[in-house]
């Protein structure tokens, strides 16, 4: 039988042989230069040019100090087409961030012009039309719509601009609450 010391360096020889096992993280992957187009369930980068990119407790911590508006990107759940015309659909409830916006489908890298016109005017709306308010995004962890829409409000020229790339998952492990939340409609 091995000292309790032996197993434990034998263990930590055998998490170091796993490590070169597992891809690449995140940190190695580099920004690209447009918006990403497709894949958006994937690894993001760790950066975004012009944008502070931050975890939960910093989230927590500018939420409490500083008047920072945050936005959710996750797309709204489409209508199944295999439901009747008549049928009557309730998409599924979605757990936020408590006070943050819900900007269903404006993360895509590829926008229509009404939901291109959709997003720039409901960010002009919360921002009370500074273009110096703290916008924070976030989304799901591992996924890029939150990087789209924040890359796309430093576009629209937002300077105060944040990625919070954990997403809900990051914020509920870090133990701070959730609450229902309900899409800002399309006008």
């Amino acid at each position: 039988m091995m000292a309790p010391t032996a197993r434990f360096c034998a263990w930590l020889i055998a998490i170091g042989c796993l490590s070169t096992l597992v891809p690449a993280a995140s940190a190695d992957m580099a920004e690209p230069s447009g918006y990403r187009l497709d894949d958006y369930r994937a690894e993001t980068p760790q950066t975004l040019s012009g944008a502070s990119v931050i975890g939960a407790e910093e989230l927590h911590r500018l939420m409490l100090r500083e008047a920072a508006v945050v936005i959710d990107v996750l797309p709204q759940p489409p209508r199944p087409p295999e439901l009747p015309a008549a049928t009557y659909w309730h998409p599924p409830a979605r757990r936020d961030i408590p006070g943050s916006i819900w900007l269903a489908n404006v993360g895509y890298g590829n926008l229509s012009v009404g939901m291109d016109q959709y997003f720039r005017e409901a960010l002009d709306s919360v921002a009370l039309g500074d273009k110096t308010r703290r916008l924070v995004f976030y989304c799901e962890e591992r996924c890029w719509m939150s990087w789209n829409a924040a890359k796309r409000a430093l576009g629209y020229g937002y300077r105060n601009v944040y990625w919070f790339p954990g997403g809900v998952q990051e914020w509920s492990a870090a133990g701070y609450p959730t609450m229902l939340n309900a899409v800002v409609p399309v006008k």
